[in-house]
């Protein structure tokens, strides 16, 4: 029987320093495999990033992207996470949406080049939702996102027309593809020549896209999401294209598609959904063979016009499909009423009058640009601001404005009563900005009403057959120049720059609770009337009472004293101000806000028949709204 003997004394050694080595190459394995996993909420690659945004984080942190050469900006510091050991994604577009990349240097822009491996990677159900735009849309872009990822959407990719968008995005963890447009990342403005080049890239994109075969929807960055919207594609599976339109007036009151027919306006392809059919890739490559061939075609007309080739008939059973182009193509036209334009959402209020849950909005039918667009989301606060517009140096002012009965509803709606109505708050709006700009507060719009309403061409007020109630809360771009409030006025000429916030600010959740609740309601009452003296201590009930027609000194005197309060509100405006004691800041507040105004357009055949708001209409005694009789003496009441 064989015994064991032991080892000679050289093995041993031999075998001790065998096993140290390979517990060291143990050690160093675990290290390195430790090093590739990360906390983290992302996705991995097998589910396709569709992992719920984070509650948190901020849409506007390090708003200003690093450049290629340039280490990422840090995570911002209300970014939350739930701790979860992951591997990271080797693919940007495998992470959630919102998880911003962990890596430190900008990938190489090669990397994103629309590709079908990428769409696959976002795709969910076989459809992809798109987006596309230059950096000056960037605050668009990240409102669109959010309110799909809010929906829990995340099959999402957005183009980039220019780098500077494309690294913003990038930073802030948007799935993005690089155009290869090579666009000036500025607002180009409506119906320029960039603005054009804007159209063609997007039916170039339509065309790249359609040959990888999945669903496609594709959306303008002015408009927003406030319902899931696939569903609703999916009970039209025989659908080639399910577009947009700007009817405003309804021809269905449910969730019908609309009853083409009727339907007597341009489509609008600021929503619309393709399926990779045949039909649909003919009509896209044959509207982008138009488009090339003439660079002053608008996408739109040029879409309108191809499908317009035939209309009709109707397919079998009552989906409300049609043919359309070539014949061959099952379109369908998704109801204004719940995909609603500028004018069905926040002129008629459609969806509320017809009971209806509202899909999406499209800022359409509104003036002052891209600042008009903002604005309305904001009204209907639905545009994400960064955290300082929330929450500006310096504080808020507000005022109730008074209103009689008389000037909403009694007599018929006419243009003498618009204008009374409207003139009337013009003159308290006038108080409460002079107001504003002497604290150097930012002045909360009030509501605004109205009894006609604005459009670019003649009518008769209200636009026949729609559902506009008279009188109406018109959104601000009906009366105002917004952007000449923002952007066009020199401080040297016209004086400092009053800022200004929707007339649905306060109510926004945005808002911080130190801000709301920071807050002092000024009662103005009769100088000469007992109990009413200048204060600077507030009673119990966070008020002070302040004499009508006070001074600059006596404003100053007091409500230095109340800098560090939020909101000043005050009851009422009217005859709240004597005006500025220096002469030449007067006149420069007065040649500021007569342009802040704006016009009414416009009486049916009348050339010109627009009539401009005048802030400083008391002035001129016997004043009446009434168009211009020649071309020679349309003006604005400040030339």
């Amino acid at each position: 029987m064989a015994t064991c003997n032991p080892l000679p004394e050289g093995k041993t050694v031999f075998l001790a320093i065998y096993a140290a080595v390979v517990a060291g190459i143990i050690f160093s394995t675990l290290v390195i495999l430790s090093s590739v996993y990360t906390y983290s909420p992302a996705a991995g690659a097998g589910d396709g990033g569709d992992g719920k945004p984070l509650h948190g984080t901020s849409l506007f942190s390090s708003s200003s992207p690093p450049s290629t050469s340039s280490p990422p900006p840090s995570p911002s510091p209300i970014v939350t996470r739930t701790p979860k050991l992951q591997r990271e994604p080797s693919d940007m577009f495998t992470r959630a949406i919102w998880d911003v990349p962990v890596d430190r240097k900008m990938p190489h822009l090669k990397s994103f080049l629309l590709t079908k491996e990428m769409v696959k990677h976002r795709a969910k159900d076989n459809i992809i939702i798109v987006t596309f735009g230059n950096h000056a849309f960037l605050d668009f872009i990240l409102n669109w996102v959010k309110h799909l990822t809010e929906l829990n959407i995340f099959n999402i990719l957005v183009g980039a027309m220019d780098t500077k968008l494309l690294e913003a995005l990038y930073w802030k963890g948007i799935p993005v593809f690089d155009m290869g447009s090579k666009m000036v990342p500025v607002d180009v403005g409506w119906g320029s020549a960039k603005f054009h080049k804007m159209g063609r890239e997007k039916v170039l994109l339509i065309n790249a896209l359609l040959p990888f075969g999945y669903e496609l929807l594709m959306c303008d960055t002015d408009m927003v999401w406030l319902k899931n919207p696939l569903p609703y594609f999916a009970r039209f599976p025989e659908a080639d294209m399910l577009t947009s339109s700007d009817q405003i007036r309804p021809t269905t009151t449910d969730d019908s598609l609309e009853v083409w027919q009727n339907v007597t306006t341009a489509y609008n392809i600021g929503i619309f959904h393709w399926r990779p059919t045949d039909a649909a890739k003919r009509l896209a490559k044959e509207w982008k063979d138009i488009l090339l061939s003439d660079d002053q075609k608008w996408d739109q007309a040029g879409f309108n016009d191809l499908v317009h080739q035939v209309l009709g008939p109707s397919l079998e059973g009552e989906s409300g499909l049609f043919y359309a182009y070539d014949g061959t193509l099952k379109l369908g036209l998704l109801p204004a009423s719940i995909f609603c334009s500028g004018h069905t959402y926040f002129i008629q209020a459609m969806p509320q009058q017809l009971k209806l849950e509202p899909y999406a909005v499209h800022t359409t039918f509104q003036f002052a640009g891209s600042d008009g667009k903002r604005h309305r989301l904001r009204e209907a606060m639905l545009f994400y601001d960064q955290p300082a517009y929330y929450d500006t140096p310096g504080g808020f002012l507000s005022f109730k404005p008074g209103i009689p009965a008389s000037l909403l509803l009694d007599g018929p709606h006419t243009l003498q009563s618009h204008f009374s109505l409207v003139n009337y708050q013009l003159r308290q709006i006038r108080t409460a900005l002079a107001v504003a700009s002497l604290l150097n507060r930012t002045l909360v719009m009030p509501r605004l009403w109205c009894r006609f309403e604005r459009m670019w061409f003649g009518h008769r007020g209200i636009l026949e057959g729609t559902l506009t109630k008279q009188p109406f809360v018109c959104p601000m771009d009906h009366l105002f120049e917004i952007h000449t409030m923002l952007h066009s006025l020199s401080e040297e000429e016209f004086g400092p720059q009053i800022h200004f916030r929707e007339y649905s600010f306060l109510q926004n959740p945005s808002v911080p609770k130190q801000v709301k609740e920071s807050s002092l309601n000024v009662q103005l009452c009769d100088a000469h009337s007992k109990g009413c003296n200048i204060s600077n201590e507030t009673t119990s009930g966070g008020f002070i009472q302040f004499p009508r027609n006070s001074t600059e000194q006596m404003y100053m005197q007091v409500f230095s004293q109340h800098k560090n309060i939020k909101v000043l509100h005050f009851s009422s405006i009217a005859n709240a101000f004597q005006g500025f004691s220096d002469e030449a800041r007067e006149a420069k507040f007065r040649n500021r806000v007569k342009r802040y105004v704006g016009m009414w357009c416009c009486v049916e055949n009348r050339d010109p028949g627009h009539i401009y708001y005048d802030m400083y209409w008391d002035e001129k005694p016997g004043w009446k709204p009434e168009p211009p009789r020649t071309t020679q003496d349309d003006h604005p009441p400040w030339d």
